[in-house]
């Protein structure tokens, strides 16, 4: 959702210091969720600013660039291996572990396909061993 605009937050404060009325009525008069009154009146209380917040709401990432290329890296040197596997290779580089959902949200940010092969490692080699299957 777009952030409401600078003149718009500045109206809102002015009735709420020239008029004798409620939070609930003034945003009903704007047509805003109180929360949002009442956030921008503590927001100004505060820091005497009114500008939409910058940092936007969820978590920084868990992983850096220089991570994300060892997970790359592991990736592609384990390309059979499952997010769980990968969540170990990536602890033993860099000394803390994430989850599983951290790895597959960071393998799809690096826009990289993990296909899996279908058969077990030992299926795969017999099959290509015998040139009769």
């Amino acid at each position: 959702m777009k952030a409401y605009s600078i003149d718009f937050r500045q109206k809102i404060l002015d009735t709420y210091h020239t008029e004798a009325i409620s939070q609930k009525a003034i945003a009903n008069r704007f047509s805003v969720a109180l929360s949002f009154v009442q956030k921008l009146l503590k927001q100004y209380r505060e820091t005497k600013n009114i500008t939409p917040k910058t940092d936007r709401c969820g978590v920084k990432g868990k992983l850096n660039a220089e991570q994300l290329l060892i997970l790359a890296e592991l990736v592609e040197a384990s390309d059979d291996a499952t997010l769980e596997e990968l969540r170990y290779l990536l602890y033993g580089k860099i000394g803390f572990s994430v989850s599983r959902a951290t790895i597959g949200r960071m393998i799809k940010l690096l826009d990289i396909t993990v296909k899996k092969n279908s058969l077990p490692f030992r299926q795969r080699h017999r099959a290509s061993s015998n040139p009769a299957m």
